[in-house]
């Protein structure tokens, strides 16, 4: 599908008009020749979405972001003030189909429109998008199309979910990366969706595994009370506890649906919290993401497309196979559920007995059942059974597939070559004095790393130096390069004495990047120790989204993030860039 868009003088035909004379978007063939009247560009190569299977969109928070700061600069310019602007894509048709949902989602965020008004302007030449598919690898059960992820956007900006002057593009591409943690924000302060803990940090399989202790000091900094555990136990549950942290287990089958009592349980939870809630299952997809869904259509009244959506684009691959269509068919009771909910809520809000909890008005909710999704679904076993079989013991499960397939994607710098400059559209005032003490902490650490590389040429001469911070790009950028390089100078002190395996360098350089700089308290990952700090050291960037209080129905509102603060253990946060 491409549009027969042509120019007359100073004229487009054929081109969709988002705003008159000025923004444009087009399907082509060819690229735009930019001339004196008219400005086109295209982000096919630039902005890419990182598939696990045969999913292929949509695109991420951070890339929805860089395009929308690209776009705004470009309408503000004053060199570009009298020319018509065109955003195309000449791709494939999934290109064109997130091209698409770009323009959509921009004009939903930016130029007042309705989703539906986006779409129908989408639609406006006849086009035709594909639908997006979740991340399994059997055939799609379940289609996601471009005017669901602009419902979902529009609802998360009324919400306040979504809010880009506040949000912080290097923290969300930090932090969704398997070395850094794997986690990501579905509502900002409330739900966190991450990648399940293991029993100490190391690398297996190529994907880095990080013990509940690393990431204690983030959870801590930014008010998570709750762990909810959706997998088999790979972790003793104490280690959160004793710290301080509820643990509730909920398991229930890798790629399958969860029971009603699994799904009150987890609500129950959620609506009692008194922080942030961690969920995760084994990749913090599947089985995460549906529960999320289920609690986004009961307190929120979000379609189930729309929760899917929202999910995905904070969290791509979130929700897979026949949970799609389980989270379909508990729509209609989860507002149902809703409703009695804040019904319940307003009469005790509103009677004799002001002070009640909300425990106390979900007794007469529990025993109820409304829309049992799980007693009459046998249209839907044959679809489970490519799940079913993988109960979690010793084979490999589709939530190991998935973090593999996560890890093994090409390491990038961001998220496409959009300059830094093109994503200064907002400043963060209240941050820019951490910042300057964070850019020169960050030159005086450069400047040791040189100090001391010189000192090992010196000692070490042409001792050989059995690996080196190159061989794992990845996990130096997490570390800093100074527990690489300490990592690096150990390797060499002992090389001509053992042989030492590439495997086991591997291991113990990402052990170290998980407990934080040398100069800091260290915890060792790999036992159940109680005594972590969770000092503040190194950052001041905000959470990728802030909550401001949304105008939901009366429900538990998500609690506000705070801002983000790298601890002396645990997770490393993301480098500070300088911003003028």
């Amino acid at each position: 599908m491409y549009s027969r868009m042509s120019f007359q003088g100073n004229e487009v035909v054929n081109g969709i008009e988002f705003i008159k004379d000025q923004l444009y978007f087009a399907i082509l063939q060819h690229k735009v020749k930019n001339t004196a009247e008219r400005h086109g560009f295209c982000v096919d190569d630039e902005l890419s979405y990182e598939n696990f299977y045969a999913d292929f969109g949509p695109l991420n928070l951070a890339m929805l972001y860089r395009f929308s700061c690209k776009l705004s600069k470009k309408l503000k310019s004053f060199t570009l003030a009298k020319k018509k602007i065109i955003f195309y894509s000449c791709g494939d048709k999934k290109k064109q189909v997130n091209a698409a949902y770009l323009i959509g989602s921009y004009a939903v965020m930016h130029l007042q429109k309705t989703p539906e008004e986006a779409f129908s302007l989408l639609a406006s030449r006849n086009a035709t998008f594909l639908p997006f598919r979740d991340a399994s690898f059997g055939t799609c059960m379940y289609n996601l199309n471009i005017l669901d992820c602009l419902r979902a956007v529009h609802k998360a900006l009324r919400l306040g979910w979504l809010d880009f002057s506040l949000f912080d593009v290097e923290e969300y591409e930090h932090y969704e990366r398997a070395e850094n943690g794997d986690f990501n924000w579905i509502i900002p302060g409330k739900f966190l969706a991450f990648s399940g803990p293991h029993p100490k940090s190391k690398i297996e399989n190529g994907y880095p595994l990080h013990a509940p202790e690393a990431y204690f000091p983030y959870f801590r900094k930014h008010n998570v009370t709750s762990v909810i555990r959706l997998n088999k136990k790979m972790y003793d549950a104490k280690r959160f506890t004793d710290m301080g942290f509820e643990h509730h287990d909920l398991f229930f089958v890798d790629g399958s649906t969860p029971t009603d009592a699994i799904v009150s349980k987890f609500l129950h939870i959620c609506e009692n919290a008194k922080g942030a809630i961690a969920v995760h299952c084994k990749a913090g997809l599947g089985r995460t993401g549906t529960l999320i869904g289920c609690y986004l259509m009961k307190h929120f009244r979000l379609t189930a497309a729309e929760a899917i959506a929202w999910i995905r684009i904070c969290r791509p691959g979130s929700v897979i196979g026949p949970q799609q269509n389980y989270v379909e068919e508990k729509q209609n009771g989860m507002w149902a559920e809703g409703d009695l909910f804040r019904e319940k809520l307003s009469e005790q809000e509103n009677g004799s007995n002001k002070m009640a909890t909300v425990t106390g008005i979900l007794s007469g909710v529990d025993d109820i059942s409304i829309n049992d999704c799980n007693k009459n679904r046998p249209s839907r076993n044959s679809d489970t059974k490519l799940y079913d079989n993988e109960d979690e013991g010793s084979a490999i499960t589709q939530g190991d597939k998935l973090r593999a397939l996560k890890s093994r994607r090409q390491a990038r710098a961001s998220t496409g070559s959009l300059s830094l400059e093109e994503n200064k559209t907002h400043t963060r005032s209240a941050s820019r004095s951490l910042r300057i003490i964070l850019q020169s902490s960050a030159a005086q650490a450069a400047q040791s790393q040189k100090e001391l590389r010189k000192r090992s040429r010196m000692s070490l001469g042409g001792a050989n130096t059995g690996v080196s911070s190159h061989s794992h790009p990845r996990l130096a950028r997490s570390l800093g390069n100074l527990n690489v390089l300490a990592s690096e100078l150990d390797h060499q002190a002992h090389a001509h004495a053992e042989h030492v395996s590439t495997t086991l360098i591997t291991v113990q350089q990402w052990d170290c990047s998980c407990l934080g700089p040398p100069n800091h308290h260290i915890i060792n990952n790999n036992i159940n120790n109680n005594n972590s700090s969770c000092g503040c050291s190194s950052s001041n960037n905000h959470v990728h989204q802030r909550h401001h209080g949304p105008q939901e129905p009366p429900g538990p509102a998500p609690l506000p993030a705070s801002p983000l603060c790298g601890a002396a253990v645990g997770l490393q946060p993301p480098s500070i860039h300088s911003q003028s």
